[in-house]
């Protein structure tokens, strides 16, 4: 039997229009599951193959995690066997020192985590399926112009734990994913600067930009038997960086 076999399971990617949750939720497609993705745009052709945008084979649902209320309103599932949560949003130029950025950051990066699982938690435990989180390695260090974002994926981070606790006598394994630098439209900031992109190289020891196919490795993994005594983990998928 192929472990990675996904055949007959249902799979939700919350963010996965773009970026690490597309190259995620598309992994689990190549595997054999059903897959559902939320993204914040009208529909499918508002997204750009060059944004990191592949949504063949997906089912698409607009959902703005930032609304708590839309979270509740959309479609729910009888039975869920896996549930990442990719969203993520980050502000430059110290918006995020202002209280409004900040709670902006924070709203989407952490609190809308809580909103997604705890409407999917009956799904994933009828189902005795996989929550995986996806933070950032910034969860373990200092990133001095982005006070929400690092602290929320820190808190990410804790809330894995806990739910990992908290879940698996109802038979949902929680872990999560911690991506290091990964070429992404988010990432723009540092991969579109020479100057920046050849610091941050310097400091990753494999010498290279994760890409999504690197993390979506680590959710295929996460979501099968292969994992199956690893709970309220978040794996740092970083080639090496926070060493």
């Amino acid at each position: 039997m192929d472990a990675l076999d996904f055949t007959g399971k249902t799979a939700l990617v919350v963010g996965g229009s773009s970026g690490i949750g597309n190259g995620i939720a598309q992994a689990y497609r190549a595997h054999g599951a059903k897959v559902h993705v939320w993204g914040t745009r009208a529909d499918p052709a508002a997204y750009k193959a060059d944004e990191g945008s592949d949504l063949t084979g997906l089912d698409y649902t607009r959902v703005d995690v930032a609304d708590f209320a839309a979270i509740k309103a959309a479609p729910d599932f009888d039975s869920l066997d896996i549930l990442v949560l990719c969203q993520g949003m980050v502000l430059y130029k110290r918006q995020e020192f202002q209280i409004e950025g900040f709670a902006k950051v924070v709203d989407v990066n952490l609190n809308s985590l809580m909103a997604c699982a705890a409407k999917f938690h009956d799904a994933l435990a009828k189902a005795k399926g996989t929550l995986i989180t996806v933070s950032s390695t910034a969860a373990f260090h200092s990133t001095k112009g982005n006070p929400a974002y690092n602290a929320s994926k820190t808190g990410a981070m804790g809330l894995t734990r806990t739910l990992g606790e908290a879940w698996a006598v109802d038979g949902i394994r929680v872990n999560g994913i911690a991506p290091g630098l990964v070429a992404t439209k988010m990432t723009k900031v540092t991969t579109d600067n020479p100057k920046r992109l050849e610091a941050s190289l310097q400091g990753i020891p494999l010498g290279r930009l994760g890409t999504p196919a690197d993390m979506a490795g680590v959710a295929l993994f996460l979501a099968s038997p292969l994992s199956a005594y690893v709970v309220g983990q978040t794996i740092p998928v970083d080639g090496g960086l926070i060493l």
